[in-house]
């Protein structure tokens, strides 16, 4: 019911903002509203000084289970621009973006800059398609640029700005992904086996050869049941495995239920620590931009499985 009288509201604000034109805020720049802090990390950097940037998603909140208040709504459609994740990772927001677009507003879907034969499928999601796409560099570098693409279209008297912004953040993620490569190189293959609260981390594990296997499935709307901490125990002892890992915007009951298990084999498994997921850290913290988040995930997983 709430989510219907949110479609209403849409309608509603929709007509108030039909007639507002674009780039026009109080201190004329563009005005953006993201979605996740890993977007918004990246359009801050592309955007500059040309942009104020609002993000509707803070540290810690899950993008899977997150619903819009009326605020949110009011700031979309304030917006110049939109920019989200897609591939269903917002949920039922994207019927909101959706139904702006039908009424010309600017909303760009980041998994747009991807083709679907680089996705990783999942026939048991909704989109069909893992939506976890920032945990492969390569992919969030192509991003970054559909970003500054999409950016010079709507606004091309700051294009200049918006492209040389870009190339220096995807710079960043290229020694980013350097680093990754040799800190991860050091741990052996077998002991590459990732185990956390929830299915995100899959494109991670392809990049880098782990074996990802989450508690819950790709989204956390999904809970893990008795028989699904079972089998995941069994299988934390039939490979030894050294650690499992909590998630920042994620209960930690589930990986705590999955020690206990474990424990009552007369097995041991430690928690490795927290990784950040589906939201960057605290502002004021290194994991608050996307380069200091993969840093912190990448030593905590790699040190922990040693």
């Amino acid at each position: 019911m709430k989510h219907y009288k949110l479609l209403i509201l849409v309608n509603v604000i929709g007509l108030l903002y039909s007639c507002k034109p674009k780039n026009e805020t109080s201190n004329g720049k563009l005005n953006i509203v993201t979605t996740t802090t890993m977007i918004t990390d990246m359009i801050t950097a592309i955007g500059g000084g040309h942009t104020q940037i609002k993000g509707l998603m803070g540290s810690g909140v899950d993008p899977h289970l997150y619903k819009a208040s009326e605020g949110d709504v009011s700031k979309l459609y304030t917006a110049d621009v939109i920019f989200y994740s897609g591939l269903h990772l917002e949920g039922k927001l994207e019927d909101i973006f959706e139904k702006m677009k039908h009424r010309n507003k600017e909303t760009v879907a980041l998994s747009d800059a991807l083709s679907k034969d680089k996705l990783i499928a999942s026939a048991n999601f909704a989109s069909n398609y893992d939506p976890h796409i920032w945990f492969q560099v390569d992919y969030w570098i192509a991003c970054t640029n559909y970003a500054a693409k999409e950016l010079s279209r709507i606004d091309p008297v700051n294009a200049e700005a918006y492209i040389k912004n870009a190339k220096k953040y995807s710079n960043q993620l290229e020694v980013l992904k350097v680093e990754n490569e040799k800190l991860v190189a050091t741990l052996p293959i077998e002991k590459r086996i990732l185990i956390t609260a929830h299915d995100a981390f899959n494109y991670f594990g392809k990049a880098y050869n782990f074996e990802v296997v989450g508690l819950q499935g790709l989204s956390t709307a999904t809970e893990a049941g008795v028989q699904d901490v079972q089998s995941l125990a069994k299988l934390i002892i039939a490979k030894n495995v050294k650690a499992v890992f909590v998630e920042s915007s994620v209960p930690k009951r589930t990986i705590e239920a999955l020690q206990a298990s474990v424990k009552s084999k007369n097995h041991e498994v430690q928690i490795g620590g927290e990784l950040f997921s589906d939201a960057l850290g605290s502002a004021g913290t290194p994991e608050a931009t996307y380069v200091g988040m993969y840093k912190h995930n990448i030593s905590t997983i790699v040190n922990a499985l040693k």
